[in-house]
């Protein structure tokens, strides 16, 4: 009987990592053009992908969690995770009414 596998063994620490989807590259690639430019995101985000906004962030923040999209695109996966963070502190020190 062979003994299961254990993290040192390179065993998947996590889910099995799978390929980005053509929507989930095509997001990222999105992403990355209009964190510099100010606009209708939103307005580009339904007539582009034909999401609601809301839809649109909660997709990137699952894809964002992937290995592949990672490995994909570092640099903007890394910013988007930094600045996602960022938020979630925001919104947690708003609430301990430390901000306004």
């Amino acid at each position: 009987m062979d003994p299961a596998p254990t993290p040192g063994d390179g065993a998947a620490a996590g889910p099995p990592s799978r390929a980005l989807t053509e929507q989930e590259r095509e997001l990222l690639a999105f992403e990355r053009r209009w964190w510099r430019h100010a606009g209708a995101k939103e307005q580009e985000i339904r007539q582009v992908f034909d999401l609601s906004a809301t839809r649109y962030y909660q997709l990137l923040s699952e894809i964002i969690e992937l290995p592949a999209a990672l490995a994909h695109d570092p640099m903007l996966v890394k910013r988007l995770r930094r600045l996602r963070e960022t938020r979630r502190q925001e919104r947690a020190a708003r609430k301990r009414g430390l901000r306004p």
